[in-house]
């Protein structure tokens, strides 16, 4: 792996909890937006993955620890945006 500049898991060792946040969203993600597609080229895929981050996953879909609001209403209740 290292010969092709992919760097292992940089999770401590033993601690399965160090990558939740991530296996989450990529759970999320294989689950709400790519299971159900075939993309017929790689930036097909990139456009649709950024897709789904800057348009739906970040600013609309709810998210239980933000008391299941989305981000841009959880910043507007809390002042920040």
């Amino acid at each position: 792996m290292k010969d092709n500049g992919v760097t292992c898991s940089m999770s401590r060792s033993g601690n399965c909890w160090d990558n939740a946040a991530m296996e989450s969203f990529f759970s999320s993600l294989k689950t709400e937006r790519i299971r159900s597609k075939v993309y017929h080229s790689r930036d097909q895929a990139r456009a649709d993955v950024f897709d789904y981050i800057e348009r739906f996953y970040n600013p609309t879909r709810r998210h239980s620890t933000l008391g299941y609001l989305g981000s841009v209403d959880f910043e507007r209740k809390a002042g920040v945006a």
